[in-house]
């Protein structure tokens, strides 16, 4: 319930009064420079003081803006002002642009305070409650509100000139990214983005994991891929765990193929912004181009909302893989009146009538064997294999240069921790430090675990050069074997999971018949010398013949 002198008239201001002070100042360099701050304290201290008004609570937000109500001290007091019973009587701010920057809010919770009682009163714009003391505090709010979006303005044009010229802005670093040093300008440091070696390789990792697996699988989702990471004991730089937010932000983020988009977004809303506003500032590449563009293609084909799902089980041998060629519908199992004879057909035409799809059929043995015979004989061979995955081998080759260089920095982050922990143990030793002292303790911990996660990351870089991680013609020819058998002979559910693991698509004709797959998958066969599981079939068509197709 509300005291009764709440709602007093504006000269019970001089009597004795119970004041809240709020203090805010907008950006994280003045609070570091603690003078604000303090400066505002006094004065508002000096002016309860000048009253006889008692101060008993304060409520501070340090580099924080003033354009919306999105502070943590603010809602405390706004909370504690509205819930009844409130502890004070008035709030007391330096001046209302420190309360808020937005016209409306201003008056929105000056109204809000009115009804429980409580004032809000600026020790510099010391005004009442007359109309014409309402209408100028509404003009200093505009003209605040007014004068917050021309800084934001300039600052962000300055923000958008640092970028053009390559530089950071001063937000946190992207994951595999660090902040160094470029240049000085005077008193001014300018910033740029560095690879972080051992953040590096965790980014490398995960889009590994959505572009091929882990080698015992195959491409992962990106729920799939963040369940890896935590059960493997990766965590994010904050050490928390993955989640499918912040790791598809990451494998959707262009600053990894060295494309970093500067004011893309619209801060209050997320809304992106028009492409003539974003502002492109080249980094150094953690992901090659084109692996990071496969990505994408690989997330959008496995999108839902853009491919229909297929059916992947059924009696017969290629259910989910052939399609109609003139709708795209699946091919499904027919049968003649007595039962003898066994056809593909257009499902679509079967369920929706000739207007749908015009529809086609072709018996099953005649289809089964035509696909199974030309994968026979002109995909799985020694030669054709060698020639589909010739790019890989050489990227393959191009690698160890920059193998050789992540080699080093890793190296150089392993040997730059163990120095540290040296230099830590001789102060112990030489009792310059006391063993005892827990940040000692804490300090020696934290480098041990930055040791021990740079050692992972190096192991898995080493490994990625040895010659199991690598295509040689001898998998390729125990690939082939394996496949040639697993796709020709055997139960019809045991060749279809091989058919699967291989193809994505058998797109049937009125004159030809169109296989499609992806040549990642070939890839990880070949590693797995035929023998590794099927991964989950997309709709990217890579490998076919034609040769638009492979361009």
């Amino acid at each position: 319930m509300a005291r009764p002198d709440r709602a007093a008239p504006p000269d019970s201001l001089n009597a004795t009064q119970r004041a809240a002070l709020y203090l805010r100042v907008s950006t994280g360099r003045q609070a570091e420079s603690d003078l604000s701050i303090p400066d505002q304290r006094r004065q508002m201290a000096a002016f309860c003081a000048g009253r006889d008004w008692e101060v008993v609570a304060e409520f501070v937000d340090a580099g924080l803006s003033g354009t919306d109500d999105n502070r943590p001290q603010l809602q405390r007091l706004l909370d504690m002002a509205t819930a009844g019973d409130a502890p004070f009587d008035a709030v007391v701010v330096h001046s209302f642009s420190r309360f808020a920057r937005d016209h409306f809010a201003l008056e929105y919770h000056v109204r809000r305070f009115r009804k429980h009682g409580i004032r809000l009163v600026s020790i510099t714009q010391d005004l009442g409650d007359d109309p014409m003391s309402v209408m100028v505090r509404q003009v200093f709010a505009l003209f605040d509100e007014y004068q917050s979006k021309e800084n934001g303005k300039h600052v962000l044009r300055a923000m958008q000139e640092n970028a053009r010229q390559g530089f950071w802005n001063g937000a946190a670093a992207p994951f595999g990214y660090t902040i160094v040093d470029a240049e000085q300008r005077g008193t001014k440091t300018k910033k740029k983005l560095a690879i972080d070696p051992v953040e590096a390789e965790v980014v490398r990792l995960i889009f590994k994991l959505i572009r091929e697996g882990d080698g015992t699988s195959g491409p992962m989702g990106v729920k799939a891929a963040a369940t890896w990471l935590n059960d493997h004991g990766h965590r994010t730089r904050r050490g928390a765990r993955w989640g499918i937010g912040p790791l598809h932000k990451l494998i959707t983020s262009t600053t990894y193929k060295g494309e970093h988009c500067f004011n893309r977004k619209v801060w209050k809303t997320k809304q992106d912004k028009p492409a003539s506003e974003q502002i492109i500032v080249p980094v150094d590449p953690i992901i090659e181009a084109k692996t990071f563009d496969a990505v994408q293609a690989q997330l959008k084909a496995r999108n839902p909302k853009s491919t229909a799902p297929r059916t992947v089980t059924g009696p017969i041998l290629l259910t989910g893989l052939a399609t109609c060629a003139s709708c795209g519908g699946g091919m499904t199992l027919r049968t003649g009146k007595s039962g003898r004879y066994r056809y593909y057909a257009c499902a679509t035409c079967a369920q929706k009538g000739k207007s749908a799809c015009k529809g086609r059929s072709i018996p099953m043995d005649k289809l089964d064997a035509a696909v199974t015979d030309r994968l026979a004989e002109q995909l799985l061979t020694p030669e054709r294999v060698e020639k589909l995955l010739a790019g890989l081998v050489e990227r393959q080759t191009a690698r160890d240069a920059d193998h050789g260089q992540r080699l080093t920095m890793l190296r150089g982050k392993l040997s730059d921790a163990e120095d540290r922990l040296k230099r830590l143990y001789q102060a112990i030793e030489t009792g310059i430090a006391d063993p005892a002292d827990p940040t000692l303790k804490e300090r020696i911990e934290a480098i041990k675990t930055e040791r021990d996660i740079a050692q992972v990351a190096f192991d898995r870089a080493v490994a990625e050069l040895r010659p199991e991680a690598r295509i040689t013609e001898d998998k390729i020819a125990a690939f082939v074997d394996v496949m040639r058998v697993n796709v020709t002979d055997g139960p019809i559910p045991f060749r279809r999971a091989w058919l699967r693991a291989m193809i994505d698509n058998v797109e049937v004709d009125d004159a030809e018949i169109r296989i499609h797959g992806r040549r990642t998958v070939l890839e990880r066969l070949v590693m797995g010398g035929g023998a590794a599981p099927a991964g989950v079939p997309s709709f990217v068509r890579k490998w076919r013949t034609r040769q638009d197709s492979n361009l």
